[in-house]
């Protein structure tokens, strides 16, 4: 899994802007280099997982507004562009979660009947 987590962050922009953590890409990946913080990291993550809970912590972000440029009228929403910033460690995590997401739902059975009529896709 630690692997997966260094993977994920060689994909990530160092020039990126961070979130409400502050956190930057290359800190993190800095960070993430010691095995001490890793273990602490993949447990946070794991812990996560299991549970099925996303602390509030990775919830918050801050969002800006960017007007468009060159629109004769910004006075409607389609004339701005909203840009979201995360939290550097909840992307991570998420980034790392959503790989194995695709792979779950295709060799698993759903865990609830679902709704509709849909196509089989497990064995």
């Amino acid at each position: 899994m630690a692997q997966e987590f260094q993977d994920a962050l060689r994909k990530c922009n160092n020039s990126s802007t961070p979130g409400p953590n502050h956190v930057l890409w290359k800190y993190l990946k800095g960070i993430l280099t010691h095995d001490k913080c890793m273990t602490k990291i993949l447990n946070i993550a794991d812990t996560c997982f299991n549970l099925g809970y996303w602390s509030f912590h990775f919830k918050q972000f801050i969002s800006i507004i960017i007007p468009k440029p060159n629109k004769s009228q910004y006075n409607t929403s389609k004339a701005f562009c909203p840009i979201v910033l995360l939290n550097t460690l909840s992307k991570l995590i998420e980034k790392v979660i959503s790989h194995h997401v695709p792979n779950c739902s295709i060799n698993s059975p759903p865990s609830k009947p679902a709704r509709g009529n849909y196509p089989k896709v497990y064995n």
